[in-house]
């Protein structure tokens, strides 16, 4: 069962700060892959992951021809703030999709860390939401799966 915890939330938002910020990969229609750097990656629900779209290049192109995506993160420094002393590392697997109404858009921005809405102060960026299927460690073993 996918049940992302608030010591998941409290890292993510620190990733940034850390100088540790996640990382997307994405993949075109056509299967070329991408990795660009998130900033703004959170816990929206205990079953989804968000985050703030503001660059609109590749990785939002790539979201809308292939949902398929992974968020990477990895801080040595915190690795004692994991579940179940798991190490340092996660990966978010998942189908994501651009928010398609106010209210979890607004939702999304709310949850953005402060230096990311500073970066968009025109909210010209949009929200995307991240469907967790399985979460697993950098061994590749399962901390988290869907039912």
């Amino acid at each position: 069962m996918i049940q992302l915890t608030s010591s998941i939330k409290d890292v993510l938002d620190k990733a940034l700060a850390d100088g540790t910020p996640c990382l997307l990969g994405t993949a075109s229609k056509d299967g070329r892959p991408q990795i660009s750097p998130k900033g703004s990656v959170t816990v929206f629900d205990e079953q989804r992951l968000c985050f703030w779209e503001r660059s609109l290049r590749s990785s939002d192109a790539n979201l809308k021809g292939n949902p398929h995506v992974v968020v990477y993160y990895r801080n040595p420094a915190r690795a004692s703030e994991f579940p179940g002393g798991r190490g340092a590392t996660l990966r978010f697997h998942g189908t994501a999709r651009v928010a398609s109404d106010e209210r979890t858009r607004e939702r999304a921005w709310e949850l953005t860390i402060p230096a990311e809405k500073e970066r968009d102060p025109e909210k010209k960026g949009h929200a995307v939401i991240i469907e967790v299927e399985l979460v697993e460690d950098l061994s590749g073993a399962v901390v988290m799966k869907r039912d």
